[in-house]
């Protein structure tokens, strides 16, 4: 067996660019020969062995001791930047309310609301019976659970139908494998339930007195099995009332809104399959609501007097049908709200009185309101080009009052309320940025890049007033294109670091996301994905095109699947970017896919293909970043991961890494991050997450010689 042990590369300083990086040796992995050999074709891979972290038996130290002398190197290489970086990380937090509290949502005799405190970095859960003067109850001190933990998170919190007791999930690994406690709200005695590897949250049964819950493998992470749990009793005789034995489903438990039902849905890319039960009878049996059907997906939202189904069925757009209480088979299905080709349906809010349809035309997000008396509909309108809105925090079934969130890439979040009978409307809350923002410094666009198929990609933009466009400014350009997941343009306040430097901030709203339809997913998924790495790079060279930038100044950004689509990039077009960040990568696409050990491979099938196939292995092996690593030049890179990663495990960007630094033939820095303590999301504090963003944003600001 070959083996190159863990050695110092030098890298003399006159190699770089202006940009002034210190002459610092960089890790290089050591190469153990390990064969894959499937369907008649050989690779070797020789950073295989950094797996070893997460298999057991295995001694992780050398996998550890590489991460650390990679952390080690960026440090070294970003050391003159720690002044800037907190200067950034201290600007950015100014802007954020640090004593605040969201917005009062009533539910069953109570007004539910987290507030956070001055210099802490978690929240406190609270509620006030009846009215806002009412006095506070702090049901959980998130502050107070965290001391001492580098990572925490608390979830899932669940209060029972008489108001008494409440169920949360914590996870202090970053793993996204929770522990389930009770807490007795009357007493505030807390009890850990014994129940571990949830998704961290639970549903009552309307007796007060039985949960259900979601249980993960513990290698796979896969959710398998729903369990049925009775307060008071050992929760390791818990009986699973549901088991998945398909592994490219998740599934999941949850409440009608109206109080009515427990539902227990099944779900793959393409079809699902939901159960339900009367949540008066806790110990009865899960009645399948419509088996699967292939390519079918499905959505029940139960009325007093019939469900209606969001479902694709025979409607590539998604639509509303509409079945009685006691017949709830496809047969019985009828049309609610026809296909429209023009037209996403994404989901409803339901109540008494009014439907709320979440939908998205023409690439916007949109809401219409639908009076069930009368049959007339009223749709929301806004007056900026380039928006999100979507329904937030209505979980009482019986009010007339509906509750939105809007954003636009210059308005912050906002929160507002309308009265569905009248048409008021009020502002709740708008995000506060300190400081003295005023939007009308800022100018936002939508934009429209031609693919080279024809196809018109949407590309939503924001700069400074005063911003040139003479191709010598600097822009970041981010995209994600997977899961069919859109990705709006928003209000970030972070981003006013950059856009007051000179900087613009873009969004490619590429295929493989759903901004345009149904068929915009299809279009960049499994045999079709390259349309999102090709997407990607037309928006790219049409800004340049435009003179938003130049290729000297140009600098991408996604992370996990989003990750996978900026290592896809940097091996397609080095030439275009000066500058990619990629967190979280998913960029070991065909290694990850044919390993079932991993956590949630088989549930990605229907989304990058099976390489067990033949097809589907040739066509990943095409674009997965790391197979396609090549000899030649590669733009700056800035790669960030989590030893506890969950979603897109550690050793994928390590070993993307370890490979670009042995085969790429320039001089530009690339830098491996790994929080030894997160996992896929990060920090779990409201302001500790600001740091890694302040290091993303010293990196391009150091490569464009802007240092103040």
């Amino acid at each position: 067996m070959k083996k190159i042990y863990l050695g110092l590369l030098v890298m003399s300083a006159s190699t770089f660019q202006s940009q002034k990086f210190p002459d610092m040796k960089a890790p290089v992995a050591e190469k153990q020969d390990h064969i894959r050999e499937i369907h008649g074709d050989k690779v070797n891979d020789p950073y295989y062995w950094m797996i070893d972290y997460f298999k057991k038996g295995k001694d992780s130290t050398k996998v550890v001791d590489y991460l650390k002398a990679e952390n080690i190197y960026w440090e070294g290489m970003m050391k003159d930047t720690e002044p800037f970086r907190e200067k950034l990380f201290q600007e950015m937090k100014s802007r954020i309310k640090e004593k605040d509290e969201s917005v009062p949502v009533f539910k069953n005799g109570y007004y539910y609301y987290s507030r956070t405190e001055a210099g802490k970095q978690y929240f406190k859960y609270c509620r006030k019976k009846g009215s806002l003067d009412a006095p506070e109850e702090i049901l959980l001190d998130v502050d107070q659970l965290a001391e001492g933990h580098p990572y925490y998170a608390a979830s899932g919190f669940s209060i029972s139908p008489d108001n008494n007791k409440m169920i949360y999930g914590v996870d202090d690994v970053s793993r996204r494998q929770y522990k389930l406690f009770l807490k007795e709200l009357t007493t505030g005695k807390t009890t850990d339930l014994g129940i571990k590897n949830t998704t961290g949250s639970a549903v009552w049964a309307n007796d007060n007195k039985t949960i259900f819950y979601t249980s993960k493998n513990p290698e796979t992470l896969l959710t398998e099995k729903i369990f049925r749990h009775t307060l008071g009793t050992d929760s390791s005789k818990d009986i699973p009332v549901y088991e998945e034995k398909d592994k490219t489903n998740y599934i999941g438990v949850m409440k009608s809104k109206n109080q009515k039902f427990i539902m227990i849905v099944s779900q793959a890319t393409t079809s699902s399959e939901t159960r339900y039960l009367d949540a008066n009878d806790a110990n009865g049996t899960f009645r399948v609501f419509q088996p699967r059907i292939k390519d079918v997906l499905y959505d029940v939202t139960p009325l007093e007097d019939k469900f209606l189904i969001t479902t694709n069925k025979d409607a590539l757009n998604f639509k509303v049908v509409e079945t009685p209480l006691d017949k709830t088979e496809v047969a019985n299905w009828k049309d609610f709200v026809p296909h429209r080709k023009d037209v996403l349906m994404e989901g409803i809010t339901e109540f008494k009185n009014y439907l709320v349809f979440s939908e998205r035309q023409n690439g916007l997000s949109q809401l219409m309101i639908y009076d069930r008396k009368t049959g007339k509909k009223e749709s929301l309108k806004f007056d900026e080009p380039v928006y999100t809105v979507y329904s937030s925090g209505n979980p009482e079934y019986n009010t007339d009052n509906f509750r939105f969130g809007y954003a636009s890439m210059i308005t912050p979040s906002s929160q507002y309320e309308q009265d569905l009978k009248t048409g008021k409307r009020i502002l709740l809350k708008q995000q506060e940025v300190l400081g003295g923002y005023n939007k009308e410094n800022y100018v936002t666009e939508r934009l429209f890049a031609t693919a080279k198929d024809g196809t018109k990609i949407p590309v939503s933009i924001v700069y400074k007033k005063g911003f040139k466009k003479d191709g010598n400014s600097p822009l970041l350009l981010y995209a994600y294109g997977s899961y069919g997941n859109s990705i709006d343009a928003s209000f970030n306040s972070n981003r006013l670091s950059l856009l007051d430097r000179g900087f613009a901030y873009a969004i490619a709203h590429i295929r493989g996301g759903q901004e345009m339809g149904r068929q915009w997913y299809e279009d960049g998924k499994m045999m079709k994905k390259k349309n999102t790495f090709t997407d990607f790079i037309d928006a790219g060279e049409y800004l340049v095109k435009e003179k938003y930038t130049s290729p000297k100044h140009l600098y991408a950004q996604g992370g996990s699947a989003g990750g996978l689509l900026m290592g896809a990039v940097a091996n397609m077009r080095p030439d275009l970017w000066n500058g990619v960040i990629s967190q979280v990568p998913f960029v070991d696409v065909i290694n990850t896919m044919l390993d079932e050990s991993i956590p949630l491979t088989t549930n990605e099938y229907d989304e990058w293909g099976n390489p067990n196939n033949k097809d589907a292995y040739l066509y990943m092996k095409s674009y997965s970043p790391y197979e396609n690593i090549e000899k030649k030049n590669y733009p700056n890179l800035l790669v960030t991961t989590g030893l506890h990663d969950s979603q897109v495990q550690y050793f994928e960007p390590a070993k993307w890494v370890a490979k670009l630094r042995d085969m790429k033939t320039d001089k530009n820095v690339l830098l491996l991050k790994t929080d030894m303590d997160y996992g896929h999301g990060g920090a779990s504090g409201r302001f500790d997450y600001l740091k890694d963003i302040a290091l993303v944003y010293a990196f391009m600001f150091k490569l464009e010689g802007i240092n103040k």
